[in-house]
Order: C-alpha cells, then structure tokens, then sequence
C-alpha cells in the first residue's frame, strides 16, 4: 500500500477515535448523575458522591469536550461520505445537549415538590397502620407525610400550625 494512503488512514482513524471518545465522554457526563440520582432506585452513598462530584466538574468539561468533538469533525468533514457526515452532525448535536443540559438543574424536573398537598384526618386515612411517615408538629397542629410518597417528590412544602415548611426526604 502506498504510505501516504496508508498515513491517511491512520490520521482518520484516530480522528475518528477520539470524536467518538469525545461523543461517549459528553453524554457521560449528562448521563451519570442524571442515571444515578433518580427517584425509586437505590442510591448509594458512594455513588451519590461520585455523581455529585461529576455534576459539579461537568459545566467546564463538557465545553472542553464539546471542542475536542468539533476539531475533529472539521478535519473529517471532506474525508468521508455523506452518511458519515450525518453520524459526525448527529455526535455534534448530542455533545451540544449534553453540554447545555449539564447547565440545567433537570433534578427539579425529576423531583418536583408537591405544590399543594391535600390532608385528611388520621381516622379516614387509607394507610395501613405499620405505614412509616414522617411527622411536622407546630403547636397544637401536626401533618404525617408518608414515606411512600416523599421517596417520590423527596420535598412537601406546606404549612403547619401558620409556620411554611419544607418537608424533605
């Protein structure tokens, strides 16, 4: 084979690798915190920390992947044919949401607090009498949240005995 061809296809190859790398490194860093913490899944503490530390570290490193994602697009573009340049633009777009959306606190979305709780009395509630809650008492009034439902929305904003609290679990 003639060594410049050869040299040719190495240089795409490697450009090829790393836009791929950079592609998997961007969705990444969305992916691993937004996977990690999310509602009715067991969540460890070393993997809450690990995506933690991820969520903080993602705003700077997805615009540095976002660059070593676009390099080497440009110098692929006129190498590969049209199907190609459709995957390259699609990897683009990915690393563009990944890195816009490791911007955005998409856990509000995922655990949105229950706005307006509804209540009634202890005697007509349908829960079952070992049903865990958590307990808010201010003065003469008192609210239980059940377990069950704050795993879900983790926060209730409310109000007990005229004093606004949030709820959390």
């Amino acid at each position: 084979m003639i060594p410049e061809i050869q040299s040719g296809r190495k240089r795409t190859l490697a450009l090829a690798v790393t836009f791929a790398l950079s592609v998997c490194l961007g969705l990444f860093l969305f992916l691993a915190p937004a996977l990690i913490i999310r509602p009715f899944r067991f969540q460890s503490a070393r993997a809450l920390n690990f995506a933690m530390a991820v969520r903080q570290q993602a705003p700077i490193w997805s615009l540095i992947i976002a660059a070593g994602t676009v390099i080497p697009v440009v110098f692929l573009w006129r190498r590969v044919s049209l199907w190609k340049r459709a995957l390259l633009g699609a990897g683009v777009c990915l690393v563009a949401v990944s890195a816009v959306m490791s911007r955005v606190d998409y856990f509000e979305w995922m655990f949105h607090p229950i706005p307006v709780p509804g209540f009634e009395a202890a005697d007509r509630s349908k829960l079952d009498s070992a049903e865990m809650v958590m307990a808010v008492r201010f003065g003469s009034d008192a609210r239980a949240y059940p377990i069950r439902a704050m795993a879900y929305h983790h926060v209730v904003n409310d109000v007990v005995g005229r004093v606004p609290v949030a709820v959390t679990y």
